[in-house]
């Protein structure tokens, strides 16, 4: 097994695959990148046994096939340091001895059997469903909804993102059950309704890797897999078990009192507002009437207490309610519009936002947060 790569393009595929290996394998096989050579074609496969990731690299001075298993951490660490130069990969397939040879130096390696590599998980034919979408709507489906996702061992199914295809639309939604997203993309559809629950690695993994995708991703998926391909990569992982909870029942519907606001000017008196509340609770406290936006925190086992005033178009009955601060500003900073809405019935019922103004048609947000006692 013989191959001439870059140095720099084959650093930017291992760094990206690298991801998916864990600091605490169970198998040793695992520390290692699986090279499958054939024709003109580089495999290389990471996996922790629930996700497995593949990237293809073309080449074009190959001398013969094979495959290998290589070290991750010592192969990245060493290229990570060479300047952009041509390496010689040189494989014994009877020893799995590897030599990396530049203009300058020599490398040795010793590799592990391709054979104990663990084999990818397929995806089920007779139950197998498929969907073709642009690579932008997933990207933007994974970003909106990641940050609300649970770590919750009690309830794993609440450890990922739920994906509902529908004639409609694809609706991806999160939650933790303080806050929830759901992002809706009118320009993604499915002939029936059917779901899955992408656990939040290999979500975090594909919002790393969809950015420098174009074009369409193939998603097809059973009760167990997904399987994700892009034009670079291709991803397998197990899905969260589990039927995801009705989370429209927790959407209020009847929310007569709305304030629209500028989303920077809120976020900016939030994030200097928020160090005054108490660190047990993270209380910030939103008093609107009129026209105008109070925001105020105080802890009063330091003395100490701020507020800011902010204009704002509200529309309803006066109304003072609370909610934790991290997730105020965690939503906000994921909201993209200039301006957002803010719908509320009561103090003591969720608080609904979405963007004041669609900047795209195929997209539909709304991000829910709880509320908090005022008094707490």
């Amino acid at each position: 097994m013989k191959f001439v790569v870059s140095s720099t393009e084959l650093l930017s595929h291992l760094t990206v695959v690298s991801r998916v290996i864990s600091s605490k394998n169970t198998l040793p096989i695992l520390d290692n990148f699986l090279f499958k050579l054939e024709g003109n074609n580089l495999e290389i496969t990471a996996s922790d046994l629930e996700t497995t990731l593949t990237t293809l690299l073309k080449l074009e001075n190959v001398t013969e096939g094979g495959s290998v298993a290589v070290p991750y951490r010592l192969l990245i660490d060493t290229l990570k340091e060479f300047p952009e130069q041509p390496l010689t990969f040189d494989i014994n397939s009877d020893t799995l001895a590897i030599t990396v040879s530049t203009e300058t130096g020599q490398f040795n390696i010793i590799g592990q059997p391709a054979d104990d590599f663990p084999v990818k998980s397929e995806i089920d034919e007779a139950s197998k469903v498929s969907i073709q979408m642009p690579v932008d709507s997933l990207y933007l489906g994974i970003t909106k909804t990641l940050f609300a996702a649970a770590d919750d061992e009690m309830r794993p199914v609440m450890n990922g993102i739920f994906f509902q295809l529908t004639p409609e639309c694809a609706t991806f939604v999160a939650s933790d059950a303080h806050k929830l997203v759901r992002y809706k993309r009118l320009d993604v559809k499915h002939d029936e309704e059917r779901s899955f629950i992408l656990p939040k690695k290999p979500a975090t993994l594909l919002k790393n890797i969809l950015p420098k995708e174009t074009g369409k991703v193939l998603v097809e998926f059973d009760k167990k897999n997904a399987h994700f391909t892009l034009p670079n990569y291709t991803m397998v992982c197990r899905l969260v078990e589990g039927t995801y909870p009705n989370y429209n029942s927790v959407i209020p519907v009847n929310n007569p009192n709305e304030m629209t606001i500028d989303r920077v000017e809120f976020y900016n008196s939030l994030r200097r507002v928020a160090p005054f509340a108490n660190q047990a609770s993270n209380l910030v406290k939103l008093s609107l009437t009129g026209n105008q936006l109070m925001v105020s925190a105080q802890d009063l086992d330091f003395s100490i207490s701020a507020y800011e005033r902010a204009k704002c178009n509200y529309e309803g009955e006066e109304m003072e309610i609370g909610f934790k601060s991290s997730f105020l500003i965690e939503i906000l900073s994921n909201l993209s519009t200039s301006d957002i809405k803010l719908s509320l019935s009561d103090p003591s019922r969720a608080g609904l936002l979405f963007p004041a103004t669609r900047d795209n048609d195929d997209e539909d947000v709304l991000m829910l947060i709880m509320p908090m006692m005022v008094g707490a």
